[in-house]
């Protein structure tokens, strides 16, 4: 009973965090995309995208941008696959995102679209963050490697591993990579290779590891969920972002 009262309550704060985000219509060439956007849309202040995880935009990257909207930031879901795309099931998310993250070209143009449509919303192109979860994770740092032109990025969760045979260059943005201890996605090599990145490309960077955590720690709806955690990760996330936007 018990757990079928915590689904109900988060099927209900999923519809409500829908009805209160606007749906935004944008392209890359005849492919139609679909982001969402806070209500504080178009008042000129900083600005945070958000990456959703593999499945495409969620119930967590909804929380998250109305949780930032509150905090006064004008939050933008991206949308990476497009309309028509959106895997169903596991098995697709994991052919799609894997997809992109081998085409890491693609991801970063899809992002780009994003950051652009996000500045049309009214952000501040000067005042302006990603973050993102799992799948968006990895295009968090993405980001941060294509050098495009933010302040800084949060990746939670994410896949941090990259092809072998991409130099590491340098990086401008200032990076936070919040990691749960126990996330077997991530080999203890991904993670030695991403701070040499770092260093290398002398990046303003931190990296915080939760202890007890899975992979996907911070979704309410994951039997990885670590309440405590996560609340502290969040946490996290906020004051980075009060650093960098405001």
């Amino acid at each position: 009973m018990k757990k079928l009262l915590l689904m109900a309550a988060i099927l209900i704060s999923g519809l409500s965090a829908q009805a209160q985000l606007k749906a935004v219509r944008y392209t890359d060439g005849t492919q139609a995309l679909k982001g969402e956007v806070t209500a504080n849309a178009g008042k000129k202040l900083p600005g945070v995208l958000i990456l959703p995880a593999w499945k495409g935009i969620d119930e967590e990257a909804r929380a998250a941008a109305l949780a930032l909207q509150q905090q006064g930031y004008i939050a933008f879901i991206a949308d990476i696959y497009g309309e028509g795309n959106v895997p169903a099931d596991n098995t697709a998310a994991s052919a799609i995102a894997g997809k992109y993250k081998q085409d890491y070209a693609a991801y970063q143009h899809r992002i780009s679209l994003a950051l652009d449509q996000l500045k049309k919303e009214g952000a501040l192109p000067e005042k302006i963050a990603v973050i993102g979860f799992c799948f968006g994770g990895s295009g968090s740092l993405e980001v941060a490697r294509a050098g495009f032109p933010v302040v800084g990025v949060v990746s939670i969760h994410g896949g941090l591993a990259k092809a072998a045979d991409r130099p590491n260059g340098p990086i401008n943005t200032k990076i936070l990579v919040e990691h749960p201890a126990e996330d077997k996605s991530v080999q203890p090599q991904d993670l030695a290779n991403l701070v040499t990145e770092m260093n290398e490309g002398r990046a303003d960077w931190q990296l915080i590891t939760y202890a007890h955590s899975k992979h996907t720690f911070t979704d309410p709806k994951s039997p990885d969920y670590n309440e405590t955690m996560a609340k502290r990760a969040w946490q996290h996330t906020l004051l980075f972002l009060k650093e960098i936007l405001q």
